[in-house]
């Protein structure tokens, strides 16, 4: 099994190298790493030519773009590994073994796709390497008929057969809709997890740590963003009502119980 591991980034400054490192230093070999990139200026590109003289597995690109979703069409279609994931400039996957860990769940399972467990991380003041855990994302068992209830795995954490994105592919030609500004990604996971017929497989460790601060929650002009487009994105998937954007937002409050938040 291959996988295509997608990072997008555009001036990410130093906080990029937490996002190759981790990949690059998974212990699974099967790994094609697809870096887009939006046209940095700030010493990225050069960075990632250096590392793709001498590592044959990172393949980039560098161009500008039409924002956050567009550059993921890219990767997608970039990708050629059986599996795809994507792990952003300012996330890194949590140890060396996730994507042997996935790899063995895909096998044994048979599944079109599987997912995990996210925790968001804050840096601490002490060590450039030490996070405090802010949020732990646990996401339990799939069930459909949550879906109307709110419930969707934390996307980072879901890795999907090259197959059904095929299937997901909007008429237009794009994966992830690039109508949305901060959403794309939910109405994608809801697309997928409703109207075609794969049954994802959870695994239940935590698979990718996000820093806090990220596109859809840095500030209220966001999270009302945020909270506007995933109303759209349910309605245009017909998945629920007002009940559904409502149960979305007080799934999150049991990720902020410290009893949760494990290292």
């Amino acid at each position: 099994m291959k996988f295509s591991i997608i990072t997008i980034c555009y001036n990410p400054g130093p906080v990029l190298r937490s996002a190759l490192e981790s990949v690059l230093g998974q212990s699974y070999d099967g790994v094609e790493y697809l870096v887009v990139d939006g046209g940095s200026t700030d010493g990225t590109v050069e960075m990632l030519a250096t590392l793709a003289d001498t590592l044959p597995k990172i393949r980039f690109v560098s161009e500008p773009d039409d924002g956050l979703y567009d550059a993921l069409n890219k990767g997608v279609a970039m990708a050629t590994g059986d599996v795809i994931g994507f792990v952003h400039a300012d996330d890194f996957l949590a140890h060396p073994d996730v994507l042997k860990n996935i790899a063995a769940k895909f096998e044994e399972s048979g599944a079109d796709a599987v997912y995990g467990d996210l925790q968001y991380v804050a840096q601490k003041e002490s060590s450039e390497d030490d996070f405090k855990v802010i949020r732990h994302w646990v996401s339990g068992e799939y069930d459909r008929k949550n879906l109307k209830w709110g419930w969707m795995p934390p996307h980072p954490s879901l890795y999907l057969k090259r197959s059904v994105y095929q299937q997901a592919k909007m008429d237009n030609g794009e994966y992830f809709n690039t109508g949305f500004s901060c959403a794309a990604d939910y109405d994608f996971m809801m697309r997928v997890l409703s109207k075609l017929d794969i049954a994802p497989v959870y695994h239940p460790e935590v698979l990718v740590k996000m820093r806090v601060g990220g596109v859809s929650n840095r500030s209220l002009k966001h999270i009302l963003t945020k909270s506007l487009e995933d109303w759209h994105a349910i309605r245009c998937n017909r998945i629920g009502h007002a009940h559904t954007l409502v149960w979305k937002n007080l799934r999150k409050l049991k990720q902020f119980i410290p009893s949760a938040a494990k290292a």
